[in-house]
């Protein structure tokens, strides 16, 4: 392994391929890519890579890979589960692609759009706003998100109850792979039934079985009418129905349907200045519902107040408030996307990204509400998220008067309370955030058997030294 406090062969050979100011080792330099945000995780490496183009990093990758280095691809370092940092023995290259970072095509016609993988999500749907489009994927962490990071992890977002997640939007993929060899399979086309689709391999494989560089995303007409709504409902139950209703009603208008905890929005109230409620009063359960059509003059707001005037004349919604206003819009998504940010502000917590079948939403909330509680009185019940897909962020706090590093050490005891919960239910212990190194204990038991041993015999294929993102993803055999 090179040595970054002296002159090396293999660090000159990258100097030489992506030039000095790029291959950083002083601890200043590296430090931002060494912690994860959640701040659970923190390596070493002897040094931080940032090619600039999908040549200079084959390159690389073909030093590494001939010299036995293990690599850890890393985009904006938004992962929650540990997925993008190095290990602390100190002998694995971090791979920043932030520098890959250009919008090489767009096509208004084709509906397309060709990125690098260095590309932030939100740049990624600025420019395709500018050309009258719109990339419907939608994260809280978009604007530090890359591109790569956002396919290698496979996210979901807001908008996935109508335009999937971000594996339903990729059309086709520029890969490095461990040796240094590159897929080029940036194909616009709709229909391609030539073989193994090679792209869903790298989406969601968090970096394990090679580096996206550059990605053909669909985009879809953007909306010319909007109706946002924020309700307080009498129970996990009655947000359920209230879905249903909008489904019944037109599922094509519905663009997003959020679930959040009264605890969770009293959170976010409490903790983060200028989030205000638009309901005369609080609730214990609350839904934000928004509609967008392409099609002027849909009449999406006398649709909303119709199901809405229902749903409230047989119990279902306590309170609705409608923005009025782009500002209003941005008011009420900020008690959603603010959760995140007021847990943690709120002491240590534990993240819980599930899913079930959707009509099985509130028997999860219930269940592991429930169970939790049992397993540690006191601790803070926050469940929110895509109940329009079943993706629920069964977040737990500390309570008030618990020691935070206490509430940490129970972090496998908590999650494995829920996810026994979550397989009671047919449903998922990782819904939109992967694996990473955080869930790696799981996948034996969850995924074990055929389906493991199928992961397993693709990872050895494609990368038979295991340099790419190691400790990642599959448990240690």
């Amino acid at each position: 392994m090179p040595d970054p406090n002296s002159p090396d062969p293999v660090l000159d050979q990258l100097r030489a391929i992506v030039g000095p100011a790029w291959v950083m080792t002083a601890p200043g330099e590296t430090v931002g890519y060494l912690e994860d945000w959640r701040r659970l995780y923190r390596g070493r490496t002897p040094a931080v890579v940032r090619p600039g183009n999908t040549d200079e990093l084959s390159r690389v990758m073909a030093v590494c890979h001939c010299h036995g280095i293990a690599v850890v691809p890393q985009g904006g370092n938004t992962s929650m589960v540990g997925g993008a940092i190095p290990s602390d023995a100190g002998d694995q290259m971090v791979i920043s692609l932030s520098r890959l970072n250009r919008v090489r095509a767009i096509d208004p016609v084709d509906m397309t759009m060709t990125v690098e993988a260095g590309v932030t999500l939100r740049a990624a749907q600025e420019t395709a706003s500018a050309h009258g489009g719109l990339l419907p994927l939608s994260i809280g962490s978009e604007g530090s998100a890359q591109i790569g990071g956002v396919l290698s992890t496979n996210a979901g977002g807001n908008n996935t109850v109508r335009y999937g997640n971000a594996r339903d939007l990729v059309l086709g993929l520029e890969v490095v792979l461990a040796d240094g060899q590159v897929w080029n399979g940036l194909r616009r086309l709709r229909k391609d039934n030539t073989g193994y689709c090679l792209r869903q391999l790298f989406v969601g494989a968090e970096g394990t079985l090679g580096i996206i560089t550059a990605a053909v995303l669909k985009i879809v007409a953007r909306p010319r009418e909007t109706a946002v709504a924020f309700c307080a409902v009498a129970s996990p139950e009655a947000a359920l129905a209230v879905f249903a209703r909008f489904q019944a009603h037109d599922p094509a208008a519905i663009q997003a349907f959020e679930y959040m905890s009264g605890l969770g929005v009293d959170l976010v109230l409490r903790l983060v200045e200028g989030t205000i409620l638009p309901l005369a009063a609080r609730a214990d359960h609350y839904v934000l519902i928004e509609l967008a059509t392409p099609r002027p003059n849909a009449g999406l707001r006398q649709s909303l107040e119709d199901v809405l005037e229902a749903a409230m004349a047989d119990g279902e919604v306590i309170d609705a408030a409608i923005a009025e206003s782009e500002a209003q819009i941005r008011a009420i998504w900020r008690l959603r996307e603010e959760h995140t940010e007021s847990q943690k502000r709120a002491g240590a917590s534990v993240k819980n990204d599930v899913s079930v079948p959707v009509s099985s939403v509130p028997a999860l909330i219930r269940g592991a509400t429930a169970a939790c509680e049992a397993l540690l009185p006191g601790i803070l019940v926050a469940p929110f998220g895509h109940m329009g897909d079943g993706n629920i962020h069964f977040n737990l706090v500390q309570p008030p008067d618990m020691a935070a590093a206490d509430f940490a050490a129970l972090d496998h005891a908590i999650m494995d309370t829920v996810a026994e919960i979550v397989r009671t239910l047919d449903g998922s212990f990782s819904a939109e955030h992967g694996i990473g190194q955080l869930k790696t204990y799981m996948m034996a038991d969850w995924r074990g058997g055929a389906e493991l041993m199928m992961m397993q015999k693709v990872k050895q294929a494609l990368d038979p030294a295991g340099l790419l993102n190691p400790g990642k993803v599959l448990p240690k055999s």
